[in-house]
């Protein structure tokens, strides 16, 4: 593990400016990935500071703690205004989840061109009830997930 630029309740705190502007979102809006662009723009500082402090932790104890089938991650806030924040690294399609309440994912390249779910880096939103398989190609990705309510639904079939 690298040494880390901050701790996780530092992060955290960077973090909790794009929490407190999705409180609220409309996952369920037909536009609502350009309405989450538009809310926090992608290169705006709040957003260019946490993915900047997210890629320099990629190293950190902290940040991606766990490991399994070659996908890193790891639990940044259990709850923070109202959502879990997980954070994954992946280049591979990780494990088939539902999304109870939505889920509202900031995705960083760290390697190539990739895109996540066929989205290029940026905001990718699921509504209420999705399901699917996140998968990754043509790189690497670091994804924030901000989950409302915490609520994930791990699935088998």
């Amino acid at each position: 593990m690298t040494t880390p630029t901050m701790t996780k309740e530092q992060f955290t705190e960077l973090l909790r400016p794009l929490a407190q502007a999705l409180q609220g979102f409309d996952v369920d809006h037909a536009t609502a990935a350009a309405n989450c662009s538009k809310l926090l723009p992608f290169t705006s500082a709040a957003v260019e500071a946490v993915k900047q402090a997210a890629v320099a932790n990629i190293g950190s104890e902290w940040l991606l703690p766990k490991a399994n089938a070659g996908i890193r991650f790891g639990r940044v806030a259990k709850d923070l205004l109202g959502f879990s924040v997980d954070a994954v690294l992946m280049d591979i399609p990780g494990p088939r989840h539902r999304h109870p309440n939505g889920e509202i994912d900031l995705c960083i390249t760290t390697k190539g061109e990739p895109k996540f779910d066929g989205q290029p880096a940026g905001w990718v939103v699921y509504g209420k009830g999705s399901v699917h398989v996140p998968t990754v190609r043509g790189g690497e990705m670091l994804v924030l997930y901000f989950l409302p309510a915490g609520a994930i639904e791990f699935l088998t079939t």
